[in-house]
């Protein structure tokens, strides 16, 4: 984000104005100096303000009616920004964008709409600026002329879910603290030079060699593997300290705003400074510009400087250009080709593999010579006469597409498939047809199907026994293995269950197959010699990049008889095998852990969580006694239980549980907020918090 403008009606200082950053063309400054003095310091605080979001500013700790000149008419402040593109923004949002908040004398905040705006150029595009949880979106940062650091109170783990109002709390109080510089160099070190994680190991470089070089700190043990930074910063001269601190705090909150990116202080946006000249001596005041300006290629800066600090202000830092984001012009899309008359559209709304039974419908059309087209979701085609939809699913959201499906197509929409109708099967003569694996080319080489269908088994949860019925043969490899493919999706429900699984295993592993059992094997029905057989076969990953066993485990009942067949396999720590555990259905929370604990005892397992979504007509989640009195205990030990791989997955059972936590027991259970935030989205734990907690910490007002 760069600020390109900003318009304020009954500011204290400045009463009514603009101010609008110079253009060439689609070129900013880069730098835009200001004279010293309480109007332009105002001016900087409007700008922050502007930038900061209507939710932050509700809980920024001052009073900003003070910013009104007339405390009973509204300070009115619209603003134009330019956004770059995933950073600032979603794909469709204009590159610049105007909007605006008014202040009330009481510092109430209220966001301007359209027709509120009456300053802004008349053709701008009026929007509220996308924060979301407000790190790295629209980055803002903002200083006053003096500055004090925490000293081992520092928090770095996003637990304020206001955290942004610090960004620029300095600029309104000199009391306000920004980073604490031993802590953050102690963890950058940690990660960068001891653990070698290339965003931080590539900051710590660019710091540590900007710091030798522009303000002679000695930092050659900065990158060593023992340096003791408490010891190093006490070492410093009291006006390096006081030059290293504003660019320690800017360094901290890039990395934090842009964890996703390997070259953080790469990143665009807007930094507002007063007096920068106070932060070094007057003969480094050049240096430290140059370090900024070098250490930041991308940001825009607004600063305040003395009449003397604008003279020293060096030359070829002066002439820096930033390039206005600009959207990509999207080329015109082609005249669609002209629907023939007589196809047949496919729609295949909510498959997360090729659809099997859209697969036989196109073989079926094309063999009779029509025209077929297949499309995804809930896509609206004109000119079509006869549509098949098939919807897997029944969540929501499928449900949703499926009615304005058949809203949009009426009496041409033809609509099955087990989101619809567990009973409704294709009619035989299509069903035996081989599957037609051009209408899904991202197949490849890989072939799908069935050789059986069915269970013998009656789990009230799942829709096999209804639509299926008990285990019988459909196909064989032959009639699946088309054009000599050599992969198998195979979607049997419960393969082992067959009295010839044996002689099944056999023969794919004498073919020496690569097979994706991707509905899972169930290892009750598994003895010593169809195990050995499993052995010899290549059971794979869904895109066969990999050896991978899929089993599933949904309850705690028989896990001895887990345990024994389990042996069988003779499994090591170096295998993959994914265990599919259904949660949200019967079990309580001391058996869910049970089942985490007895497969982490297992070697070579590890857990892919599914919540239960109920079937057409099938029981409601029975959840009433999920939680006992040694609830806190169980998620004690849960949070404790890390599988070698895909925890990601976990994450999901994590919040599902936290949810229910909050819901149970009227607070969070800080141990596994801490567990969900710790490897991913870490810049949201604050905002979850709040949410979660139905609570927002409120803030005093500075007096």
């Amino acid at each position: 984000m760069y600020l390109l403008g900003i318009y304020f009606e009954n500011a204290r200082k400045n009463g009514d104005g603009r101010f609008c950053f110079k253009k060439d063309r689609q070129k900013i400054r880069k730098w835009t100096q200001l004279s010293a003095g309480m109007s332009n310091q105002e001016l900087l605080q409007l700008m922050a303000v502007a930038c900061a979001g209507v939710d932050f500013l509700r809980e920024f700790p001052y009073a900003l009616g003070r910013l009104c000149r007339n405390p009973a008419v509204p300070l009115q402040l619209e603003f134009i920004l330019s956004t770059h593109h995933l950073i600032d923004s979603l794909s469709d949002a204009p590159p610049l964008l105007g909007s605006g908040i008014r202040i009330d004398g009481k510092g109430q905040v209220k966001r301007l709409t359209a027709k509120d705006c009456h300053l802004l150029p008349p053709a701008l595009p009026i929007r509220k600026p996308a924060l979301g949880t407000g790190n790295s979106r629209c980055f803002l940062l903002a200083y006053g002329a003096e500055l004090k650091h925490h000293d081992q109170t520092d928090d770095f783990n996003f637990t304020d879910p206001f955290f942004r109002v610090t960004r620029f709390h300095s600029l309104f109080n000199k009391e306000a603290l920004v980073t604490d510089p031993v802590a953050f160099l102690t963890r950058l070190h940690y990660k960068g030079v001891l653990k070698s994680r290339f965003p931080a190991k590539w900051t710590m470089e660019r710091l540590s060699k900007s710091f030798r070089k522009y303000i002679s700190i000695e930092t050659v043990c900065w990158m060593e593997r023992n340096c003791d930074f408490r010891k190093e910063w006490s070492q410093l001269r009291s006006w390096q300290r006081r030059a290293a601190l504003p660019i320690l705090d800017v360094v901290r909150h890039m990395i934090d705003a842009f964890p996703g990116s390997g070259t953080p202080l790469n990143m665009p946006g807007l930094v507002l400074l007063n007096r920068p000249d106070r932060f070094c001596t007057k003969k480094g005041f050049s240096d430290w510009i140059k370090l900024m300006d070098l250490l930041l290629p991308a940001m825009q800066f607004v600063v305040t400087l003395s009449d003397n600090a604008i003279l020293g202000f060096p030359n070829n830092v002066q002439k820096r250009r930033l390039t206005i984001p600009v959207v990509a012009t999207k080329p015109k899309e082609k005249c669609r080709t002209r629907i023939p008359r007589g196809a047949i559209l496919l729609l295949d709304v909510d498959s997360r593999l090729p659809n099997l039974a859209l697969m036989k419908l196109s073989r079926y059309f094309k063999e009779q010579g029509r025209r077929v087209i297949l499309a995804r979701k809930d896509s609206f085609i004109k000119g079509i006469e006869t549509v098949y939809a098939s919807c897997v699913f029944n969540s929501p959201a499928s449900q949703r597409r499926i009615s304005k499906l058949r809203d949009y197509y009426g009496e041409s929409i033809i609509l099955g498939g087990s989101g619809v109708d567990i009973r409704e099967r294709l009619p035989s003569e299509i069903e035996k047809l081989p599957a037609d694996y051009t209408l899904y080319p991202e197949l490849k080489d890989r072939a799908i199907g069935f050789i059986t269908r069915g269970c013998p088994f009656n789990c009230p949860f799942c829709i096999v026994p209804v639509k299926e019925g008990k285990t019988h043969q459909v196909s064989n490899l032959d009639s699946l293995l088309e054009d000599g493919r050599r992969k198998l999706i195979l979607l049997d429900d419960n393969i082992l269950s067959h009295p010839n699984a044996g002689n099944f295993l056999e023969e794919i592993a004498q073919r020496n197959l690569q097979v994706n059992f991707t509905q899972t094997l169930d290892l009750r029905m598994l003895d010593k010699e169809k195990a050995r057989i499993l052995r010899r076969i290549y059971c794979s990953n869904l895109k066969f990049t990999r050896r991978v066993y899929h089993f599933s485990l949904n309850d705690t009942q028989n896990l001895d008889l887990v345990r024994r067949k389990y042996q069988i396999l003779c499994f090591t720590p170096g295998d993959n095998v994914e265990f599919i555990c259904m949660y949200g259905y019967n079990t309580s929370l001391a058996e869910d852990v049970e089942r985490f604990r007895f497969l982490h005892s297992l070697p070579g397992a590890y857990v892919f969580v599914q919540e239960y979504q109920p079937i057409p007509g099938g029981p409601p989640a029975d959840l009433t006694h999920f939680f006992d009195d040694d609830a806190d205990e169980y998620i004690d030990e849960l949070i404790g239980i890390v599988f070698k791989q895909n925890m990601k997955s976990m994450e999901k059972y994590y919040r599902w549980l936290s949810k229910r936590y909050v819901q149970a027991f009227g607070k969070l259970h800080n141990g596994l907020v801490d567990t969900i935030f710790r490897y991913n989205k870490r810049d949201s734990k604050g905002r979850y918090i709040a949410t979660m907690a139905g609570t927002r910490r409120k803030r005093k007002p500075d007096p």
